[in-house]
């Protein structure tokens, strides 16, 4: 803990996060492991399922069907509970985890790198007028 920030500037900050969560329906309201799809489903506070492999969880892998069947939902709906395994998982988490942050956020870059509008390529006239892109410094 950041011995600068108080205890009222941290209530505030997880209250903002919790007010933000909320309004994103990031709340599980349920939960539970479909055996035969050996899938954990999940119901969202704002009316999405959404579903996991197991075995995209490390430490759900080797998990028998009975423990990963006991599956909770802690109470503010933040996080699923596997007492038998110790395992919490927060539910944000494995939300941004399901659709590959790191390859969905290359293909947004690639995406807006292709943009074009008048003032790109105004600006890109500008910089060729001064001679192109500057040169990298050699430190």
């Amino acid at each position: 803990m950041d011995p600068r920030i108080t205890i009222a500037e941290e209530i505030r900050t997880a209250r903002a996060r919790d007010a933000r969560e909320r309004a994103l329906g990031l709340r599980a309201l349920s939960a539970r492991y479909d055996r035969r799809a050996t899938r954990v489903l999940v119901e969202l506070s704002n009316g999405c399922l959404f579903g996991f492999p197991v075995s995209r969880v490390a430490a759900l892998a080797d998990a028998t069907p009975s423990q990963l069947a006991d599956v909770e939902v802690s109470p503010g709906g933040t996080a699923l509970r596997w007492d038998a395994l110790d395992v919490d998982l927060s539910v944000s988490g494995l939300l941004l985890d399901s659709v590959g942050r790191r390859q969905r956020m290359q293909e947004l870059a690639r995406l807006a790198g292709q943009v074009t509008s008048k003032a790109k390529a105004r600006a890109a006239r500008a910089n060729g007028a001064k001679g192109g892109r500057p040169r990298k410094s050699k430190a």
